[in-house]
């Protein structure tokens, strides 16, 4: 056999053969600073601020572990067999701990059982919805009393709701700015294995950081400005750029 390696022309590889740092929880890490930024902006603290994450795989875990190092309290978790609430705050190491052993995170030591449903509407700072699809719908959103909802799921919140939760006061980060981490880290990745270079921990965080936060940013400022929501300029700034694109490359690729 003959030939040679190609390692960027594909991301999330394994770190034996040109995998970036801290890709397996980049879109946790992401979701994580724009709540960071999104407190910050509503006055609140983020140190005790209380946390629901609704899916406990890797994104819901990654998030929940991410907030509780920052001093979060992790009030309620759930995974596809159900939820456990503590208002007290739980130890999500110790939670994933307790999945490990049993197969589900139902059952966690001195928590109250929760369904998904239930777990949705539970009164909290944050709600982070990191499992499914659709799960904040016209039916519920009126029930929903999180003051932010970071959106670290594909879509899991339905235009319907979307509106509800806006005319509610609710903030919400949505899917396409909170869950970009991920993707953001394999263009990190991709840089890298063209340079032949892999870079530490703490500099893919850096990078990471740095353009999570400059999008945000941009992002909230313009729905300040024109009194809009998140969703919508980030949706808008993205078609733009490809249109931008597209009218300056004409029939180019």
């Amino acid at each position: 056999m003959k030939g040679y390696s190609v390692p960027e022309c594909v991301t999330g590889k394994p770190l034996v053969i040109g995998g970036s740092e801290g890709r397996i929880e980049a879109t946790s890490r992401g979701v994580v600073l724009c709540v960071k930024e999104t407190t910050q902006r509503l006055g609140m603290k983020l140190k005790g601020a209380t946390v629901v994450v609704q899916g406990f795989g890797t994104v819901g875990w990654n998030a929940a572990k991410i907030a509780h190092d920052l001093g979060c309290r992790i009030v309620a978790v759930s995974d596809s067999q159900g939820g456990v609430c503590c208002e007290k705050g739980l130890n999500p190491y110790k939670v994933r701990a307790h999945k490990a052993k049993t197969g589900s995170i139902i059952g966690y030591e001195r928590c109250s059982g929760v369904t998904n449903e239930e777990l949705l509407e539970l009164e909290c700072d944050v709600l982070i919805p990191a499992a499914l699809e659709n799960q904040i719908t016209a039916t519920n959103a009126t029930e929903i009393r999180a003051r932010i909802v970071a959106e670290a799921a594909n879509g899991p919140t339905t235009a319907k709701a979307d509106e509800i939760l806006r005319e509610k006061g609710v903030v919400v980060i949505p899917d396409i700015l909170a869950n970009a981490g991920g993707v953001t880290v394999s263009y990190l990745e991709w840089v890298q294995n063209l340079e032949r270079d892999h870079w530490s921990l703490e500099e893919v965080n850096r990078k990471l950081a740095d353009k999570m936060l400059t999008a945000f940013n941009d992002i909230y400022k313009q729905a300040k400005e024109e009194e809009s929501d998140m969703r919508t300029v980030a949706l808008g700034r993205g078609i733009g750029r490809v249109g931008e694109a597209m009218k300056t490359l004409g029939i180019w690729p």
